[in-house]
């Protein structure tokens, strides 16, 4: 197994260079859908939401001081129609001498759009020129072949299924075998379907691959009865992740669903409250027809659905309500059901979608200060949580009481070294709640220090990817929705890793993808589907429509009769 061992190791720190490579070093070129000119000089529009303004930050930047500092959102829609919208500006906003109305105007290539005092022409640059400027950009995939890099992931596959099998007893051995082979074989069959529709941008499921088979290493060690129930719920997160995808492919009907997304969550989280059994000081689960699950993990991707919002529609006061209440709903039910780590990534996450909405640091600060209060009284008022706190940094002095799994995993982890002791060969799984709360330490000892850190690596590699990508989406919606997805992501993994190490208060949060649990796993694939909403590399991603499919043909996207009021 010593072979093995070294050679998983190596795989794993191939695999991440190579992705790393891939989507952090390759050329990310922007895309262009217009021009807008200022007499003789022009700027590209390179996003489908421009803020105008004399703001270094503004898209389109008019540095005159009749200008205010956001002052409009120029829109282009999905049928290929532009839009303007006055932020409440004192100047105002005109086209063709025509005030802009609170709902926004209607323009068409060559209107002359008065902006303060500066005037400003939109030509749209058509499909031909789209096209040629498309094809010019860099394709994803170009640098590093992702199909070599997949069959870098089968061949660590297997070789953890060979680790199993050598450890697992001989009634388990089909159940593990099975729940590898299916894991590949769906590995294999994305990758193809990807490059059926001319995706060639495949780093983002390599990596979520390769932690849900890391994920599957942990249930086969600590439960391998659960081996067909853990592969039936990969294929199910693999399913909800494709359909969500294909789901935010259109952003107007996306925007238009967000209150219905948020009722829904926040009568999860009421029937939660309702009817859920404390367990461990807290209601986290929710069990219907026999079935449990945690409704905080499904909520996630709804906050995150709700949270993201376009330009035109982030500066208007009922949204922003909207938002700052089903957020104070969201985390008072969560603090209420006693998922205080839960609560927690939502509170980060609000962080994340408050700072890239507002800019605003202060607004944070604000934030932030609230929580630290919450976060006192919550001590003050549940006592298993203060007993938590007390414990932090103090785990040794009480190895049989509240210091019992995290010395323990301490022990583990360090007894794995950097190389681990094989795919089953640990003993912290007889730990309560270890495949789940503390599986970080469960990979440290079974796999070894150095695959624990590819782990975190791989999770961070998404976080950078994911900034990346968001300043040069289409929409401030993908923007915002990736990354409030990996700020969740980036949130789970330090209180999982920290939490386990005692270097943070134990919360009992999981790690993203390996953490043992069907809700956890559905969320995080989910999530995946979000990032891919940012990523507009050529070729990169199945929920970004290809340039070609955006410019309809002239009939439709003429200029609908009635007026300009949108």
């Amino acid at each position: 197994m010593t072979w093995s061992k070294y050679a998983m190791i190596a795989l794993s720190l191939v695999i991440m260079i190579r992705c790393i490579r891939s989507m952090l070093s390759a050329g990310f070129e922007a895309e262009t859908w217009a021009t807008a000119r200022f007499g003789r000089d022009s700027v590209p529009v390179t996003h489908w939401e421009n803020l105008i303004g004399r703001a270094r930050s503004a898209d389109i930047r008019v540095d005159r001081g009749d200008v205010e500092r956001i002052q409009a959102v120029l829109k282009r829609l999905d049928d290929g129609r532009w839009m303007i919208f006055d932020v409440f500006s004192r100047g105002g906003v005109s086209v063709n001498g025509e005030d802009v109305a609170a709902g926004g105007a209607e323009i068409e290539s060559g209107d002359t759009i008065r902006v303060g005092g500066a005037a400003m022409r939109l030509q749209d640059i058509g499909a031909a020129k789209s096209s040629a400027l498309d094809a010019q950009r860099t394709s994803a995939g170009k640098s590093v072949s992702p199909a070599l890099t997949l069959f870098e992931l089968t061949l660590f596959e297997l070789l953890l299924l060979f680790q199993h099998l050598i450890t697992a007893s001989g009634t388990r051995t089909l159940s593990v075998a099975l729940g590898f082979a299916v894991l590949i074989l769906l590995e294999w069959f994305c990758y193809y379907a990807m490059r059926l529709i001319g995706r060639s941008g495949f780093e983002i499921e390599t990596i979520a691959f390769y932690l849900t088979s890391l994920g599957m290493s942990v249930t086969a060690s600590a439960a391998p009865q659960d081996m067909f129930k853990q592969t039936v719920l990969i294929l199910i997160s693999f399913v909800l992740f494709l359909l969500l995808g294909l789901w935010l492919r259109d952003l107007r009907r996306t925007e238009r669903t967000r209150l219905l997304v948020a009722a829904l969550a926040v009568a999860l989280l009421g029937l939660n409250l309702a009817t859920s059994d404390t367990l461990n000081g807290a209601r986290s689960w929710l069990s219907i027809a026999g079935f449990s699950f945690q409704p905080s993990e499904l909520v996630k991707v709804a906050y995150i659905y709700v949270g993201a919002a376009t330009l035109d529609r982030l500066y208007r006061r009922r949204n922003l309500i909207v938002f700052i209440v089903f957020s104070a709903i969201c985390v008072g039910a969560l603090a209420l059901i006693g998922d205080f780590g839960s609560a927690l990534v939502f509170f980060i996450c609000f962080l994340v979608i408050s700072f890239l909405r507002s800019g605003s640091i202060a607004t944070v600060f604000l934030a932030v200060s609230g929580a630290a209060m919450a976060g006192f009284l919550a001590v003050s008022i549940k006592p298993y949580i203060a007993r938590r706190f007390a414990t932090w940094g103090h785990v040794w002095e009480d190895v049989y009481g509240a210091g019992y799994q995290q010395t323990r995993a301490l022990g583990a982890a360090a007894g794995g070294g950097l190389f681990g002791k094989g795919a089953g060969g640990g003993w912290l799984t007889e730990i309560v709640a270890a495949d789940t709360d503390m599986v970080f330490a469960v990979i440290c000892e079974e796999q070894g220090l150095i695959i624990a850190l590819c782990m975190v690596l791989a999770v961070l590699t998404l976080s950078f990817f994911a900034v990346r990508t968001a300043r040069r989406g289409r929409s401030a919606y993908y923007a915002i929705a990736a990354c409030a997805a990996v700020s969740m992501l980036m949130a789970q993994m330090a209180l999982n890793v920290f939490g386990s190490l005692d270097l943070l208060p134990f919360t009992g949060v999981t790690f993203p993808f390996v953490s043992r649990g069907g809700t956890s796993l559905l969320s995080c694939w989910m999530m995946m589907a979000f990032i891919k909403g940012a990523d507009t590399r050529r070729g990169g991603s199945f929920v970004v429509r290809p340039v070609a499919e955006l410019f309809p043909a002239p009939a439709k996207a003429a200029r609908k009769k009635g007026g300009r009021g949108a």
